[in-house]
């Protein structure tokens, strides 16, 4: 199956599943937020703290399954594995994208 995805999703699942930090923050906007695990963190400085948290922790790899666009959002479901309870485990991750950027990341 041949999945289709805008640059800024394309680039940061890549870099994520590189485990590169750098160029997982570079898609995204200036005051993007990401929302994962209940808690919101909002801008470059907390999203990029919590990439390397993430990073650091779960080693965590995303093996793309479908792609669909809901209310301005594209979801990307994926098979995410790393160092977690119950890994692998079938997860959403919905990007809202401003222009060639990442305004919004929510990961359930």
């Amino acid at each position: 199956m041949s999945i289709n995805l805008p640059g800024p999703i394309s680039a940061y699942l890549k870099a994520n599943n590189e485990h590169d930090v750098d160029a997982m923050l570079a898609p995204f906007d200036e005051d993007a937020t990401v929302k994962d695990e209940g808690r919101e963190h909002h801008g470059r400085a907390a999203v990029r703290s919590w990439l390397e948290d993430v990073t650091r922790t779960y080693r965590v790899t995303l093996d793309v399954k479908d792609v669909r666009d809901t209310n301005g959002a594209t979801v990307v479901s994926g098979l995410v594995s790393g160092n977690f309870t119950g890994s692998p485990v079938l997860l959403d991750y919905t990007f809202t994208l401003s222009g060639p950027t990442i305004a919004r990341l929510e990961i359930a």
